[in-house]
């Protein structure tokens, strides 16, 4: 049967007016009108960790991305953007930025992420990565050797931590703001454990985006901001500011012989749960009663949080991998591609769903017909 052309004619301007009422509704996929970004918060790990059981906070920027590791760019087209977090001396600076596999698993392609890591396994793949891309930041030790240092906090963070993910919706011109901002400030190391710290820049990351999101906690933390306490402070912002829209996933640490982390906690949750501090603070609480009371009650009160038991859980590289393409705005391997990723309306061959993927993100996807697929 021929179709006249007035037919096909026609049925071309329904393609074309479906597709600019999606675009005039808004309804195209999020990171074309929004951004994203991500507070981690990320379990401590051996014997610092034991002491100061805090653990770590960064910041994932989908939508920015490095020039170099102090010099941040919008991201280009398949690029999944940076982490990026203060550290204690690592190449002078008070930021660094990572792109986002090489800072969970020190590779650039996530095929070559191990199945099964060791400590001898996570040390080549930093080094090897170190020497093709962080020369400059970290240089070789005396004699060419593997320098010492914390610089390996930058990278393979999977292999040595579990990670909480705590996802909330930007805009593409806060970002933008966020790159001028932190590539004109004098980006010099003043790192302070106690007020200065990774969660204090984190903090003041988010807060960047959403003013007056995070905050520190006398009663729980003595002032003091942790990962964890940006994670509450964070989760409670969300419940009366919908437009945040907040979202939480877990990735786990990658199997293998490397120590696990274990859960962060709070100072104070620290003091009552951690025996070389309970211990040596017993007579202190003899002493004045109140106070271990109040303590206690502190605890229970406002140091206790968890992460929500519906957290996606992201056990697979590969669905970091693809959860993160879905953010970045990549087009993922697959049939179903994302309207707004270079798909001509010509393409769109049986309309758009709407649907929430990854971290609840929402989207609108065509099924289109693409060649060798």
């Amino acid at each position: 049967m021929v179709i006249p052309k007035t037919e096909r004619g026609a049925e071309g301007a329904v393609r074309k007016l479906l597709l600019s009422m999606l675009l005039l509704g808004g309804l195209i996929h999020p990171l074309l009108a929004h951004a994203d970004s991500a507070l981690l918060v990320e379990e401590p790990y051996g014997p610092f960790g034991g002491a100061v059981p805090t653990g770590h906070a960064a910041i994932y920027l989908p939508h920015v991305c490095a020039a170099t590791p102090t010099e941040l760019r919008r991201c280009n087209p398949g690029e999944l953007g940076v982490v990026i977090s203060r550290y204690r001396h690592v190449g002078g600076r008070d930021w660094l930025a990572i792109p986002l596999l090489p800072y969970l698993y020190a590779v650039d392609r996530i095929a070559d992420v191990p199945v099964f890591a060791s400590p001898e396994t996570v040390r080549s793949l930093r080094a090897e990565y170190r020497r093709a891309h962080l020369r400059n930041i970290v240089p070789d030790a005396p004699g060419g050797g593997i320098p010492k240092g914390d610089w390996t906090e930058l990278l393979g963070s999977s292999y040595i931590r579990q990670i909480y993910v705590f996802h909330f919706e930007t805009t593409a011109e806060q970002d933008e703001k966020l790159i001028a901002t932190l590539n004109s400030r004098n980006n010099r190391s003043h790192f302070n454990l106690f007020y200065r710290n990774c969660a204090d820049f984190s903090g003041k990351v988010v807060d960047f985006y959403y003013p007056g999101a995070t905050r520190r906690s006398l009663s729980a933390d003595l002032g003091i901001t942790t990962p964890k306490q940006l994670a509450k402070s964070l989760a409670k912002y969300g419940k009366h500011h919908e437009r945040l829209d907040l979202t939480t996933a877990v990735i786990p640490q990658v199997p293998g012989s490397v120590e696990r982390s274990h859960t962060p906690h709070g100072v104070v949750e620290t003091l009552l749960k951690s025996k070389k501090y309970a211990i040596p603070l017993a007579p202190l609480a003899v002493i004045h009663p109140f106070f271990a009371a109040g303590v206690v009650v502190t605890y229970f009160f406002s140091g206790r949080f968890v992460p929500p038991k519906s957290s996606e859980v992201l056990s697979d590289p590969e669905q970091v991998q693809l959860l993160a393409q879905r953010y970045a705005g990549a087009v993922p391997d697959g049939r179903e591609i994302a309207v707004g990723t270079g798909i001509s309306a010509e393409q769109l061959q049986s309309g758009c769903i709407q649907d929430r993927v990854g971290l609840q993100a929402r989207r609108i996807s065509c099924f289109v017909n693409t060649p060798g697929l």
